[in-house]
């Protein structure tokens, strides 16, 4: 993080775009402050796209020679249609009346985005900002104002509002900073939360009492949680004990916010941060009961079993190590979510978990259902992952024979190098030898993995003889036997017991035919 003045605010900010804002805002007469994010991350030294813009002033009526607006037109407005008349054809308008926003999106080629006077080097960390690469610039603009709330949703009524109003209403002290761009204050920074000392001190607070912040929107609950893992952040303790008290408000949002929320969590550098808090404040009980039921340690006869809910999380942070997408965080996240189902005790081994890939497996459509999440492939992916990521465990835990590894390449498919990152990420064992082990004979797997992809396994794997030539060869129509006489062939194949030639297999199908009275 690193602290600026005012004047090196200004020369951070002293881009086209910026001016431009400024001499819309000053031609108007209205206020007009950069906010939130962008101005969070620019103390944070990471490099935003994302504009957003309050202007402060009443309702107006503007003539010129070029652009009238009238007094129905809120201040937010009418900035960017001026704005984007200033532009001309470079850019596009969209407006949210309902909302009293709009939003200017311009081809980062058609701005200059820097001056060329020369900028001291802790100013320049931000010529990246709006940087060529970006394909457009997006500024979104809002008038100043006010948000009351009623008990039973979070959307709120209204009304026009000063800047203090507008700060008043932010989620967070970091988010609730502001840089007026007018001409006379350019650069100047209002900070009256203390956003600023936050970031210094890595804290998560709103700015007013926590209570009414996530009662008004509990959706802010998920965001505060969201922010803090991202940020590798702190939640202050106020704050978080505002997140216990009012858990049970989430009820009120829909599936698609609060799974919008869990994916940005998922996506972070350490997601089991985000996991812990939504546990702990009692979130995830309410979100996704199904895994907050893991967080226990069953013993017995002096043998207790693993806390399995922080064995996910383990196993989900070493998935995002591997840099793996959405979805292969979700397998991770949800691997073991059959675990409790499946619990059994048994005198001679112990707790056990049989079939919990199976079971939870099963579980996966209901929950993705319920949290609105896409019930396409990507649920599918998901499900196969839970199901499948004990076979290699297994394979590794004996000899890996050719047939286990085909049989695991067949069935996972296009995905078996996915299921091998989530197995690999599944060896948590503290005993170092067991652990070992394990990775020596992962290793062996994917090597062998590896020579089937070069032999073709695809062609391997498929018996010359489909079921259309077995219907033909014994006048059968579509029916279980023709499955049957299928998988025989496949798994003789598939074993290694037998060539995938035509003749072999062929004596094979009529011997197994005769058998099953054909």
């Amino acid at each position: 993080m690193t602290e600026y003045t005012d004047e090196e605010l200004a020369q951070i900010l002293d881009k086209d775009i910026f001016h431009l804002i400024s001499e819309t805002a000053d031609e108007l007469g209205m206020e007009c402050y950069v906010v939130g994010g962008y101005v969070r991350d620019i103390f944070l030294d990471a490099p935003s796209d994302d504009i957003d813009c309050v202007v402060v002033g009443n309702q107006f009526t503007v003539h010129s020679a070029q652009f009238t607006v009238d007094d129905s037109v809120k201040p937010g407005i009418a900035v960017a249609k001026l704005l984007k008349k200033k532009l001309g054809r470079r850019a596009t308008l969209s407006v949210f009346k309902n909302f009293g926003t709009a939003q200017v999106k311009v081809s980062s080629q058609c701005i200059v985005l820097g001056r060329a006077k020369r900028r001291p080097t802790a100013v320049r960390l931000h010529s990246a900002q709006l940087g060529q690469s970006e394909q457009s610039i997006e500024v979104e603009f809002v008038g100043a104002r006010r948000e009351s709330y009623q008990r039973d949703s979070r959307k709120p009524i209204v009304e026009d509002g000063t800047l203090e109003d507008d700060q008043n209403r932010r989620d967070f002290t970091i988010n609730a900073m502001a840089i007026c761009l007018n001409k006379a204050r350019f650069g100047e920074l209002v900070d009256p939360f203390g956003g600023l000392d936050d970031l210094w001190d890595g804290i998560i607070r709103t700015p007013l009492d926590p209570d009414i912040t996530f009662s008004d929107d509990p959706l802010r609950m998920l965001r505060c949680i969201r922010f803090a893992t991202r940020l590798n952040f702190q939640i202050e303790d106020e704050t978080f004990e505002a997140l216990e008290r009012n858990a049970e408000r989430i009820r009120i949002i829909s599936a698609e916010r609060i799974n919008e929320e869990l994916n940005k969590i998922l996506m972070t550098k350490t997601p089991s941060r985000g996991f812990v808090d939504l546990q702990r404040c009692g979130l995830l009980q309410i979100i996704m009961p199904e895994l907050a039921v893991m967080d226990m340690v069953e013993a017995r006869n002096g043998k207790a079993h693993k806390n399995n809910f922080y064995h996910t999380l383990e196993v989900l942070d070493n998935v995002a190590k591997a840099n793996g997408d959405l979805w292969l965080r979700w397998a991770a996240l949800l691997h073991d979510i059959g675990k409790p189902k499946s619990k059994r005790w048994d005198n001679q081994q112990g707790w056990t978990f049989h079939s919990h890939n199976y079971i939870g497996a099963k579980m996966v459509p209901g929950i993705f259902r319920k949290l609105k999440l896409p019930m396409d492939q990507k649920m599918k992916y998901v499900q196969k992952l839970v199901e499948l990521h004990m076979r290699p465990i297994a394979i590794a835990d004996n000899e890996v024979t050719d047939s286990a590894v085909r049989r695991l390449v067949n069935d996972a498919g296009d995905d078996i190098d996915d299921l091998m990152v989530l197995c690999e990420a599944d060896i948590t064992s503290k005993n170092q030898v067991r652990k070992q082990r394990f990775r020596d004979n992962y290793t062996l797997v994917r090597e062998k993995i590896e020579d089937l992809k070069e032999r073709d396994y695809k062609r391997l794997l498929q018996p010359v003889i489909d079921g259309n030539e077995i219907m033909q060869l014994f006048n059968l129509k579509p029916c279980r036997e023709v499955g049957e006489l299928k998988q025989y062939l496949k798994d003789a194949v598939l074993d290694g017991t037998t060539p995938n030639e035509r003749e072999p297999l062929m004596l094979l199908l009529k011997e197994k035919a005769r058998e099953m009275g054909i």
